[in-house]
C-alpha cells in the first residue's frame, strides 16, 4: 500500500506556475471563506443584542451616562433641539430612493447631557438645493436607542472655519460634533423611535445580514475546493500526457 501511494506521488507532477498558483491563492481563498464566517458570527451576536435590547423599557438619560455597554438600549428623553447645527448625512437609500438622514443636538432636561440625534431619513429628489425640514421650538418627549456602528465608516471631514449649517457629511462621530461646538456630549448616535418631530424612522440594523455572510463564506470554500480539484486534475492529467521514453528513432541509414 505505502509502495503504490510512494509510486503515484512520484508521477504527481503539476509544474511550478501551477504550484505557485496553489500555494498564493488557495490559503487566500480558505482565510476568506473563515473571516467571513466570522464576520457573519458578529452580526448574528449584534442582531440578537438589538431584538433583545429593543423589547425592553426605556432607561433614563441619567442612566444612560453610567452604562458600560449602552448599545442598543432605548432611552426615555425630554429636552429640546438645537436647531443652529444640524447636519445631514448623504448617501442614504431607502427602497431605491436618495435622501439623507437628519442629525441634531438635543439637550436633555434631566441629565443635562448633549446627545446627537438621528430624527429620521428624508427623501433627497433635487440634489441642487437641501431637503427642506423643520425643528420644533418647544420641547419634546422622546424615546430613542443607542447605535454603535460595527465598524468605522469613511468621513469627509469639514473645515469647521468655513463650513456652514446645515452641514452635508457622508458620516459624523458625535466627540467630533462636541469637540467644534465645546460641549461636553454623548459619546454614541440616538435613533429616535417614531414620535413627534421624526421622519423615517424605520432602520435598518445592519447593512449586510449574517446569512449573506454564510453564502459569501460558502462560495469562497466552493472557489478554494474548485481550484484544489483543478490542480490535482492537472498533477495527474500532465504525468499521464508526458510520452514514455524517447520516442521513435531513425534507424535509416545512407
Amino acid at each position: 500500500m505505502k509502495t503504490s501511494i510512494a509510486s503515484a506521488m512520484k508521477r504527481f507532477r503539476p509544474g511550478i506556475a501551477p504550484t505557485l498558483v496553489m500555494m498564493i491563492l488557495l490559503p487566500l481563498m480558505v482565510g476568506l471563506g473563515f473571516w467571513q464566517l466570522s464576520r457573519g458570527h458578529e452580526k448574528q451576536l449584534l442582531v440578537d443584542s438589538y431584538a433583545e435590547r429593543r423589547v425592553a423599557e426605556p432607561i433614563s438619560s441619567v442612566q444612560l451616562g453610567d452604562m458600560a455597554d449602552p448599545a442598543f438600549r432605548r432611552v426615555h428623553l425630554r429636552g429640546q433641539f438645537d436647531a443652529e447645527h444640524s447636519v445631514l448625512l448623504d448617501n442614504r437609500m431607502r427602497d431605491g430612493k436618495a435622501g439623507v438622514e437628519l442629525l441634531q443636538p438635543f439637550h436633555d432636561q434631566a441629565s443635562g447631557l448633549w446627545l446627537l440625534l438621528n430624527r429620521g431619513w428624508l427623501p433627497w429628489p433635487d440634489r441642487r438645493t437641501l431637503p427642506a425640514f423643520t425643528t420644533p421650538d418647544q420641547p419634546l418627549n422622546l424615546d430613542a436607542w443607542v447605535y454603535v456602528a460595527p465598524g468605522e465608516t469613511f468621513q469627509l471631514h469639514a473645515d469647521p472655519t468655513t463650513a456652514q449649517w446645515p452641514r452635508l457629511l457622508t458620516a459624523l462621530h458625535p466627540a467630533a460634533l462636541w469637540a467644534e461646538l465645546g460641549r461636553s456630549g454623548f459619546a454614541y448616535e440616538l435613533r429616535t423611535e417614531a414620535g413627534p418631530g421624526t421622519y423615517e424612522t424605520t432602520w435598518p440594523i445592519v447593512a449586510m445580514g449574517p446569512e449573506k455572510h454564510l453564502a459569501y463564506a460558502v462560495q469562497w470554500f466552493a472557489m478554494a475546493l474548485a481550484l484544489l480539484a483543478l490542480y490535482l486534475y492537472l498533477g495527474w492529467h500532465t504525468t499521464k500526457e508526458k510520452p514514455h521514453g524517447n520516442g521513435h528513432e531513425s534507424t535509416q541509414h545512407v
